[in-house]
């Protein structure tokens, strides 16, 4: 059966169907009761009250073709903020997913990110007619976000540096706009608060808010978490997951800063080595295995964390970790261990193992998902495109008046991603209550330009403190 938080209802009539573009853009922010209730993400966590994630807990699978017909509703005008590889990626999925959705608006801190963004969807012919951004919607500058968000979008596809993500989504809900939001969602506390209330205020308004974990839109882990829920390796002991890879994008030396290039940009550019900018390697990129050991544990957040972690090889004037290793502990004894590597020439694995009183269940990276023990079973059938399917969701959702909203669990996510960079930074037992009500602050506030920006010293543990 479909999850019906997610696939499309053919016996249902389209929303859109012979409506305005202004009824139905109404029809999709204020048609109430579509979505339960917020969860409140306290104590141990509870799932009670969330709209299902996409192959979360109910984990129904989801109707795969639930592209919307092309003769049923309005141009759905979309705009990017973040033009970098992610972001091309996401535009060029959302206009695959509908064939009225038309990208009208981009926006970037540099100009020449739009521009190579625009060059590779352009030389796409499936949808080289629907980039439709001329000049004047170009957007760029600390406050093209704003202005992209001003100019008449319907859906922003969010793929910005997640330091900027709080800021960025809290603008877009104000104004009423659907949403795709990359993951992380923020990379400090403060930021995660934030998105917390912009999710709910989306729910309010009944905006979509789809998340980029994209694991949750696998055909084969869908499959594989609903059997795991159902009991197929009995009682969840242990977790193991791995996320060991090479640099993402190795910090320049000092030398190789452009005269008169201010400390913002210097930062910008390099964005993935700053704290403020990544949230470092475990919140940025392990944030994946960060959802699926949740998602395992029917996103309920673990109790405490402990976790080891530093910096191997030399990173400049950056101050981010290049390997941790985090223990997630729960009430009732159940261990998750993640590890996570981003150092030239190791072995690389990125996988999940998760122990149970009656069989063991495997994701083999992008091979194999399999099940040993008394239940065994291997995921056979044809897979999905993962970054697709988070679009085609997204706009059936908006299309049929029934958004989807991710937002709680995305931001739970983040939250212990968070938890686990803390444990390593500082070297201490980081507790659930602990991270909820940290105080942490990393990302400037006003940003401006032409500001002086200190970097801030690589995190030393015994010695940083938890805030």
């Amino acid at each position: 059966m479909a999850d019906p938080n997610h696939a499309p209802d053919p016996s249902r009539p389209s929303p859109v169907r012979g409506t305005s573009r202004r009824s139905f853009l109404r029809t999709t922010v204020l048609a109430g009761g579509a979505l339960a209730a917020p969860a409140v993400l306290s104590g141990c966590g509870t799932t009670a009250g969330r709209s299902s994630p996409a192959g979360a807990s109910s984990l129904a699978p989801a109707v795969l073709s639930s592209q919307p017909d092309a003769g049923q509703g309005e141009t759905l005008r979309v705009g990017l903020i973040g033009c970098g590889g992610r972001g091309t990626g996401a535009a060029g999925q959302a206009l695959k997913a509908d064939s009225k959705a038309v990208l009208v608006a981009m926006a970037d801190v540099f100009p020449e990110q739009i521009e190579t963004a625009l060059k590779s969807l352009t030389q796409d012919p499936a949808i080289a007619d629907r980039v439709q951004v001329p000049p004047e919607r170009r957007f760029v500058g600390l406050d093209a976000y704003q202005r992209l968000i001003e100019s008449g979008v319907d859906v922003v596809l969010q793929a910005a540096p997640p330091g900027f993500r709080p800021q960025h989504v809290r603008a877009a809900v104000e104004a009423g706009k659907h949403q795709f939001v990359e993951k992380p969602v923020a990379t400090d506390v403060a930021g995660v608060r934030s998105v917390l209330e912009s999710v709910r205020m989306a729910r309010e308004k009944n905006l979509a808010w789809v998340a980029g974990f994209c694991w949750r839109y696998d055909r084969a882990r869908r499959e594989f978490y609903r059997r795991i829920h159902d009991g197929a390796i009995g009682d969840i002991r242990a977790i193991y997951a791995t996320y060991y890879t090479g640099p993402v994008k190795p910090m320049p030396p000092p030398s190789a800063r452009p005269p008169g290039m201010g400390d913002v940009e210097w930062q910008i550019r390099n964005w993935y080595n700053f704290v403020w900018l990544s949230g470092d390697g475990l919140v940025e990129q392990a944030c994946h295995s960060v959802d699926k050991i949740l998602w395992a544990m029917r996103d309920v957040p673990p109790a405490r964390a402990v976790a080891t972690g530093g910096r191997q090889t030399p990173n400049h004037e950056g101050n981010i970790y290049d390997h941790m290793h985090v223990v997630y502990e729960w009430s009732n004894g159940v261990r998750a261990f993640l590890g996570q590597r981003q150092i030239a020439g190791c072995f690389n694995q990125n996988s999940d193992f998760l122990m149970g009183s009656r069989g063991e269940g495997v994701i083999d990276g992008w091979r194999a998902v399999y099940i040993k023990g008394e239940n065994r079973w291997r995921f056979t059938g044809p897979n999905n495109d993962m970054y697709q399917q988070e679009h085609d969701e997204l706009f059936a959702s908006i299309r049929r008046g029934e958004p989807i909203n991710d937002g709680e669990w995305q931001v739970q996510s983040t939250w212990v991603a968070l938890m686990g960079r803390m444990a390593a930074y500082t070297g201490q037992e980081i507790t659930w209550e602990m991270i909820q009500n940290s105080q942490e602050r990393l990302v400037p506030d006003p940003l401006s330009w032409d500001m002086k920006l200190p970097v801030a010293p690589m995190a030393i543990p015994g010695q940083t403190k938890f805030v």
